[in-house]
């Protein structure tokens, strides 16, 4: 009997989560893969005919580009991420708890402000006629202002402080956990501090560097209004094609397939990282 009041409590705890999982997750998930084989009319509605031209379509040169334009600056964000996180957990990381956690979240505390507020910051910041620009002038380091933004280097700039807090927990976490023994007698055996980095610390934040990077590269594909703030509209990635597919060109069938395969890229790259992960983990331990 008390077995079966168990299961009951326990069903009514993740109830909730059933349901937003099947609603709110599974369910529109569902619906975009079955009208990515729709094909779409042209008064922006949908024609139920089975067709595998939109998935054909993705692959054109002009999609590839922006394929290939989505993971380059999803990658250069990744990368700048990693290296602007490393050396701040380090430093971190040998502060005394209360300074830690003090400085732990003033990394957060961003998050406490809307998205597109902080963005538009940046653009106060990054105009022509910005005050970077204008200190840059006015201290006659530049005679003609620098075109910060409405390119590649303004949407990278905006990604990296969109999504560099999803790079530095992790690495965080991971930091904290290496023995401050094999630190100190790697200190004590004179190795330089480059070789313990390589030697200790990079070993032992495989799994949190992965993970980082996971939540860093993923987002940065489809992050649209970055894009369209900080780039001007000038620059496409997958996610300004899948939001244009869908509220501007109205074929929805194609904003669909492209949807599906960004959820096919995450998924594999969330396979990969259960994967390797359990052997980051390994060579951490060692």
């Amino acid at each position: 009997m008390m077995k079966k009041e168990n299961k009951l409590w326990r069903l009514i705890f993740i109830l909730p989560v059933i349901i937003y999982v099947v609603f709110l997750i599974a369910l529109p998930l569902i619906y975009i893969f079955i009208i990515s084989f729709f094909k779409s009319d042209s008064y922006g509605g949908m024609i139920n005919t089975f067709t595998l031209q939109n998935y054909i379509e993705v692959f054109d040169s002009v999609y590839i580009d922006i394929f290939l334009k989505s993971i380059g600056i999803a990658s250069i964000t990744t990368l700048i991420c990693i290296l602007i996180s490393y050396p701040f957990v380090i430093f971190v990381s040998h502060k005394k708890a209360i300074t830690q956690k003090i400085l732990m979240t003033l990394v957060m505390i961003p998050f406490l402000t809307n998205s597109l507020i902080r963005m538009y910051g940046w653009v106060v910041l990054l105009r022509k006629s910005g005050v970077i620009n204008e200190t840059l002038i006015n201290t006659g380091i530049v005679h003609e202002p620098l075109s910060l933004m409405y390119n590649s280097f303004g949407i990278i700039i905006g990604m990296v402080y969109t999504l560099l807090p999803f790079m530095l927990l992790p690495l965080y976490s991971s930091v904290t956990t290496i023995d401050k023994s094999l630190l100190e007698a790697s200190s004590d055996l004179g190795a330089s501090k480059f070789k313990t980095f390589t030697n200790i610390i990079v070993p032992g934040t495989l799994s949190g560097l992965f993970n980082g990077s996971l939540m860093v590269f993923t987002p940065a594909l489809g992050y649209f209004f970055i894009v369209d703030i900080l780039g001007g509209g000038k620059i496409m990635i997958l996610g300004n094609l899948i939001k244009n597919q869908f509220l501007t060109a109205r074929n929805w069938p194609f904003g669909a397939s492209i949807s599906i395969l960004l959820v096919v890229i995450t998924t594999i790259l969330i396979l990969i990282y259960r994967k390797l992960g359990g052997k980051m983990e390994d060579l951490g331990g060692a």
